[in-house]
């Protein structure tokens, strides 16, 4: 067999005999184990170790295999000798797979081999030295008592969902090993694409002037020939040929804005895909723990059930690496102090075996990290013993459990009598207490009930290396989160619209496409912009993924995308609706990390750059109250940029907005009953029916007598505010005065 496709096989058989393995484990950890599903993972193990060319694997399988057919079929029990045997081979196959170096393999130890032809009773077959590896606590049967064998195995486990799993669990889906170093260099692949990209969002708005110049030149052409006879027919020409520039322009700059919009979509896609493989689950950096404290286990003669829950919760990896030594530390810390001979632990009403665990979960943004036993407990009369013999406490000083609890991290801090293999020196909390310090998380010591001790890591999710985007607003500089960045903008001021004195920004094409307002990022921090930081005739801004919405946020510069350690938002001067943590520079430059979604509401909710709102607003409509969430708004103006802008908003909001162009436009869409509607926004002066018309006319209609309408005019004088109220308005606002805040108050209010 070539090399190189061998070793493309034997990539293939690491991931295939993990998956095989974890699932016998996951059996004989279940209080119903499928028999026949173990037995075929114990024969396609053999026949992928085969494939591959690996003899030692392959001959434990084969034992494991008829071990496996024998229990199926019901011709002996798995007992916890069996268990035990079983245990020892699969530790034995993946230490031995994880050496394997150009295609070979350490030497494969006997025991296994031995252990499982002991169970099946096959001749010259002697019980090994070694202690044997311990069964699950499945029930056995009564005829098969369980001998005092030492042990180590899992205890049954409900399957725990992730709440973000790092791939799909489909069946037959394709698994590939990917080394951690190819998916960081991908995900800054990705963001460099990002900002190349962003280079060339110009190109359409150039495209777009051209096409308007041409324009304007022919128009002036035609004007010329209008007023000249002798010169006429080459200014008619010269006019055509501008016409026919201004066409080819424009439709360049379709075809430009479409492709960028498309390419920019699939890069963000590529990005946020590149990110999610950044997690990985915890039992691919904590799961190599497990066989390792099974093996001293074995060294050591003790009889221990080990407890694995969460492995498959997906997590940074940075963070499960750097958690890793420390982990191991405390398994072996807890193995030593928690063991218990099985005369003390039965007449203490225990099990015979020590139960050892290591639980990862998410507690609301915290990821905790525990590593618990069921022995004696902490021996806090040898800890306040060892504290005072150290110096730790004065003689007179009292001290609580609390405290000598926090006692047993300090640096060689032991309670043991002598220096063993296991422990002794007094630095495997020492180690863990550093290691939570520099992840800005903690350890804490405390017993368990009924007995039993637990080692409590908690720790920031943020606590770990994200992608940032830093700009700049108001001379300082930030960072928003990469995978919030759908695109960055640099447009020029002059072709963008205005509506109520802010800047819009037209987003996607065709049916997708948006008009959102500009935010300037000092405003909402409430700092003040410095007109000399900023380009007068372009705009800077980012596009930003936010609530399920986008937000278009302006900035005075764009500086690079770094990947950087997120730390926890300070103690004190942070807004915790807008500081997600923080992030040091080169140089011990801190700067802050915000929060989109913080970003976004605040934007929605202030009224910065805009005059303060007034709003008269009626008695209450007696509409029955509905959901504000995803309600329909009908908005009605005949200028493009006031009704866009609306539509923005309240799409920040979360409602969902029809538009309609006049009053006429509204009563038809709404009497042909299109969608339902839970209220209506219209503007007062507009063609064919103006505001004062169409609320009239819905009055009139039974189907809409109760409809929550709102009426937005240029016009604020008290008649005009009267006639609407009188006429059946549920408010009325005026746009010389409009404040968003308001509006959506007033819309939350009557819905």
């Amino acid at each position: 067999m070539p090399a190189d496709i061998r070793q493309l096989l034997l990539a293939a058989f690491e991931v295939e005999h993990r998956e095989h393995v974890t699932a016998i484990r996951a059996a004989l950890g279940s209080a119903t184990p499928d028999w026949n599903d173990v037995f075929r993972r114990a024969h396609s193990l053999k026949g992928a170790a085969r494939a591959v060319d690996l003899p030692p694997v392959e001959a434990v399988a084969h034992r494991l295999e008829t071990l496996f057919e024998q229990v199926r079929t019901g011709a002996r029990p798995l007992d916890r000798a069996s268990a035990n045997a079983v245990h020892l081979a699969l530790d034995r196959i993946e230490s031995y797979v994880a050496g394997l170096q150009d295609g070979a393999g350490p030497d494969m130890p006997a025991d296994a081999l031995s252990a499982l032809g002991q169970c099946l009773g096959l001749p010259g077959e002697t019980p090994e030295a070694a202690p044997t590896v311990a069964a699950s606590s499945e029930p056995k049967p009564a005829s098969a008592p369980a001998p005092a064998a030492p042990s180590l195995a899992p205890k049954a486990e409900p399957p725990a969902a992730p709440a973000s799993p790092p791939e799909p669990a489909e069946s037959g889906a394709a698994i590939l090993r990917v080394p951690g170093e190819a998916v960081e260099a991908l995900a800054r692949a990705s963001h460099d694409l990002t900002s190349t990209l962003a280079a060339q969002a110009p190109a359409a708005e150039g495209l777009a002037r051209l096409a308007r110049l041409a324009r304007d030149l022919r128009a002036g052409a035609e004007a010329l020939a209008a007023r000249s006879d002798a010169d006429g027919p080459e200014l008619r020409s010269l006019a055509a040929r501008l016409g026919g520039f201004a066409r080819e322009a424009a439709e360049l700059s379709r075809r430009q804005a479409a492709a960028t919009s498309a390419v920019e979509g699939a890069a963000f896609r590529v990005r946020a895909e590149a990110e999610r493989l950044a997690l990985v689950p915890a039992e691919t950096v904590f799961g190599p723990l497990a066989r390792s404290i099974r093996e001293t286990a074995r060294e050591q003669g003790r009889d221990v059930d080990l407890d694995l829950r969460g492995l498959d919760l997906p997590v940074e990896r940075g963070l499960l690496q750097a958690l890793k030594d420390p982990l191991l530390h405390a398994l072996r810390n807890a193995l030593s102090h928690g063991w218990q001979s099985p005369e003390i632990r039965c007449a203490a009403g225990k099990p015979e075996a020590l139960a050892l665990g290591l639980e990862v979960a998410v507690r609301g943004a915290r990821l905790q990290v525990t590593v618990h036993d069921d022995g004696p407990g902490p021996d806090l009369l040898r800890i306040e013993a060892t504290a005072r013999a150290r110096g730790l406490l004065s003689p007179g000083e009292a001290a609580d459990p609390e405290t000598l609890l926090r006692l047993v991290f300090e640096p060689g801090f032991s309670t043991s009598e002598s220096v063993d293999t296991l422990s002794g020196r007094g630095y495997g909390l020492s180690v863990a207490a550093d290691a939570a310090r520099q992840l800005l998380g903690s350890v804490r010591l405390e017993p368990r009930e009924p007995a039993g001790t637990a080692l409590v890591f908690s720790l920031p999710l943020s606590a770990a290396r994200r992608s940032l985007l830093l700009v700049e607003a108001a001379g300082r500089t930030y960072a928003l989160p990469g995978g919030a960045v759908e695109r960055l903008l640099r447009l020029d001021r002059a072709g963008l619209p205005l509506a109520m004195g802010r800047t819009m920004l037209r987003v996607g094409d065709g049916a997708a496409a948006a008009s959102l307002p500009v935010t300037d990022l000092a405003e909402i921090l409430g700092q003040a912009a410095n007109a000399a930081d900023q380009d007068p005739a372009i705009l800077t801004a980012v596009l930003l993924r936010a609530g399920g919405g986008r937000l278009a946020l302006g900035v005075d510069r764009l500086h690079d995308v770094r990947a950087l350690l997120v730390l926890p938002a300070p103690a004190f001067g942070a807004d915790p609706g807008l500081i997600a943590g923080t992030a040091v520079l080169p140089g011990d430059v801190p700067v802050l990390v915000l929060d989109p979604e913080g970003l976004a509401a605040r934007a929605a909710a202030s009224s910065a750059g805009l005059p303060a709102g007034t709003m008269a607003q009626a008695p209450r409509s007696t509409t029955a109250p509905r959901a504000a969430a995803r309600a329909t708004i009908l908005v009605v103006d005949d200028s493009i940029t006031t009704r866009t802008l609306e539509k923005g908003i309240l799409e920040a909001a979360g409602y969902r907005v029809v538009v309609c162009v006049d009053g006429q436009d509204a009563l038809d869409r709404l009497r042909a009953e299109i969608e339902p509607v839970n209220l209506v926004l219209a503007d007062v002066e507009m063609p064919r029916l103006d505001g004062f018309g169409l609320l009239k006319a819905l009055r009139a209609d039974p189907r809409f007598a109760r409809l929550p309408t709102i009426l937005m005019t240029s016009r604020g004088d008290a008649a005009d505010v009267s006639r609407g109220l009188d006429l059946g308005a549920d408010a009325y606002l005026t746009k010389q005065k409009f404040d968003q805040r308001q509006l959506l108050d007033t819309i939350g209010q009557l819905l």
